[in-house]
């Protein structure tokens, strides 16, 4: 009995410590298993919700053959250079000649222009027979702040020679300038002016109009050269100048050989002029079609005249197919458009690169893709030269 006993307890120790050792082996395998799944939640959320080890999967040919460039060819490499090639030529694979792949100085001018906005002194430069003239001064700049004027011969940048530089090079050189101050040596009327511009915000102007006045009929004029961020505003406000102080009777919009920009700039041009809840495009993605519509109560009842040439693409068709088709005082005239009926999507890269790529296509209000075709105008009529705007004659005559 004595022994049964002791048995029994030593089989009770045992069990304990068999217990305890499990206990403490599942606890840290446990603890392991979970961190591991958090790290790999918080990989995945900070990753964009990308799944990441099926990428390297996808990819392992190509990470194994740089690894292997990189770190085993007989002479330094520009591994910078090799991967931007790399991507590029991505890019280029997929077929499509709006996916394209921009460097950072690419990217940073076509962003500037995007956007209408950049950190500057706000004037444009050429070359004329060695000298280096200014072209233009954009209005409320810093340049035009300062008194800097058309016509201006720029000799010296912080007091050092612009002799045999290249516009691209001194606009680069201003605009990377780290200074605020920027000190221009200028000839004016045969003699030397300097100037101190404190580089600021510029915006870019995508608009510009005018008046004309036939037959007791005033007629507004407004010429846009891109969708930027700041078109919209920009627009809007030379329209209800005309309207107020002119009190226009029809309006010319004139978006010829504008390459187009942002969707919501030109959605919100046409909300203008469009009745409440017309549609004013439509996109197009995965067979899900999507109708884009006039939210405001704002809207217009002149005629309208929309330009157009074939150089007008994406967002300058999206509009003039919006009037074409919802607007009954509206006729487009000049000749058939560009034909770019597809959406872009930005993505800036680590190193400040930018890949863009085609994500949708659009549709005109009543369902058309004018991808490759264009826009056909009610009025074709073709400038024959650079002296004769026929154009926008017959647009005045139509509207007068």
């Amino acid at each position: 009995m004595f022994y049964v006993i002791i048995y029994i307890g030593d089989c009770m120790k045992k069990k304990k410590k068999i217990e305890k050792l499990e206990k403490n082996v599942f606890l840290p395998i446990t603890y392991i298993i979970i961190g591991f799944l958090l790290c790999l939640i918080v990989l995945y959320i900070l990753a964009g919700r990308k799944n990441y080890i099926k990428l390297y999967y996808e990819l392992k040919d190509y990470i194994n053959a740089y690894d292997s460039i990189s770190s085993e060819f007989y002479d330094p490499i520009k591994k910078e250079e090799i991967i931007n090639n790399s991507i590029d030529t991505m890019i280029k694979s997929v077929g499509d000649e709006y996916t394209t792949y921009s460097n950072k100085e690419e990217k940073d001018d076509f962003m500037d222009n995007l956007n209408g906005l950049y950190e500057g002194i706000g004037c444009t430069i050429v070359q004329i027979e060695n000298k280096i003239k200014v072209y233009s001064v954009t209005k409320n700049s810093p340049a035009e702040i300062a008194g800097l004027k058309k016509e201006d011969v720029i000799i010296k940048i912080n007091n050092k020679s612009v002799e045999n530089k290249k516009t691209e090079d001194i606009a680069k050189q201003i605009k990377s300038d780290k200074n605020k101050i920027i000190t221009l040596t200028v000839m004016r009327d045969e003699k030397e002016k300097v100037i101190k511009i404190k580089k600021g915000e510029v915006e870019i102007p995508t608009v510009e109009s005018k008046i004309y006045k036939e037959d007791n009929t005033t007629i507004g004029y407004i010429k846009i050269s891109i969708f930027s961020s700041v078109t919209y505003k920009q627009f809007k406000k030379e329209l209800e100048k005309m309207q107020k102080k002119e009190n226009i009777d029809s309006l010319i919009i004139d978006v010829r050989n504008n390459s187009g920009g942002y969707l919501s700039s030109v959605t919100d041009i046409a909300s203008m002029f469009l009745e409440k809840n017309k549609t004013i495009y439509q996109l197009e993605s995965n067979n899900k079609t999507t109708k884009i519509k006039d939210k405001t109560k704002e809207y217009t009842t002149y005629k309208i005249a929309v330009l157009i040439n074939e150089n007008s693409a994406s967002a300058s068709e999206i509009l003039a197919s919006s009037i074409k088709e919802n607007y009954p005082q509206g006729i487009i005239i000049g000749t058939n458009s560009y034909g770019k009926g597809t959406v872009q999507k930005t993505k800036i890269l680590s190193n400040e690169s930018m890949v863009k790529y085609t994500i949708e296509k659009w549709l005109t209000p009543k369902g058309k893709w004018l991808n490759e075709k264009g826009l056909t105008p009610d009025v074709e009529v073709v400038n024959e030269n650079d002296k004769e705007d026929k154009q926008l004659q017959s647009a005045i005559d139509k509207l007068k």
